[in-house]
């Protein structure tokens, strides 16, 4: 056995001598040729840095891009997900988790946003709303406009949450309110949500106001909406509340196209 081994020790020896000219040869050749091979492995190492950087970015902006849709159970806005990003009607359920999808806006830029869908259900939206909110670059907000009259103080008391965490942000997002269902013939109009919620959101002000800020310790901002001493109005608060009408399902059944194009003008501008 040992005679193999030396054997074996010795042809790889021997190969090794066989093919030592050759790697000698492309040695010289490298080192004659080094500015140049320098500059290409260069140049490489820039482009591959550069790549690397760039998707880092990307990577950034994308997350600094999610666009939150938050409301109650049963208001729409997983149907305006969907409808947003395939066109197309779908029935949904309540769910207990996120949904998010890249959307692409409709300009001549070609951007992009990340869409999240967030459960709606009492007991979980807070919790979902608290993990994703630090990334919201903006938040819709669905406001079932039919069903309005006998939700409102469901509706108030979860916007004014969403309001004080959204104002608590070091970026502030952009807000929209999206009053959906506007084809069902009880619809009530933007105008009247908005000014429903107004008169809600001062009382429920009044109410809170003594209560424990539901804010991180290092926040500045109070659990406060508006100016004190003044009835609430969404024109008092540092971020730009807007207000659109749209209906997910569509004023012709479950196949008739959404009336979904002001939320895609919206969503265009923040883009």
């Amino acid at each position: 056995m040992a005679t193999v081994d030396s054997r074996r020790v010795g042809d790889g020896g021997g190969a090794g001598g066989t093919f030592q000219p050759y790697l000698d040869s492309l040695r010289q050749e490298l080192q004659q040729r080094d500015p140049t091979l320098l500059s290409v492995v260069a140049a490489l190492l820039v482009v591959l840095l550069t790549l690397v950087f760039w998707k880092f970015i990307w990577s950034r902006k994308s997350s600094q891009r999610a666009v939150l849709f938050v409301g109650l159970c049963d208001s729409g806005k997983t149907l305006l997900f969907v409808r947003l990003l395939t066109g197309h009607y779908r029935d949904t359920q309540t769910s207990i988790t996120d949904s998010s999808a890249v959307y692409r806006v409709n300009n001549n830029r070609g951007n992009s946003l990340t869409l999240i869908d967030l459960p709606g259900h009492e007991s979980l939206r807070l919790q979902f709303l608290d993990r994703f909110k630090s990334s919201a670059r903006a938040v819709v907000f669905v406001v079932d406009s039919a069903a309005f009259q006998r939700e409102v103080k469901d509706v108030a008391e979860f916007l004014y949450q969403v309001l004080i965490d959204s104002l608590g942000l070091k970026n502030t997002p952009s807000f929209l309110i999206a009053c959906n269902k506007q084809d069902i013939a009880m619809a009530k109009s933007a105008k009247l949500i908005q000014q429903q919620l107004e008169k809600e959101l001062n009382t429920l002000r009044v109410t809170r106001s003594a209560a424990p800020s539901t804010l991180d310790s290092s926040s500045t901002v109070p659990a406060h909406l508006g100016k004190k001493g003044k009835e609430f109005e969404f024109s008092q608060l540092p971020l730009k509340v807007e207000f659109l009408e749209c209906s997910a399902k569509g004023g012709r059944g479950d196949a008739g196209s959404a009336d979904i194009q002001d939320l895609e003008k919206w969503l265009a501008k923040i883009a």
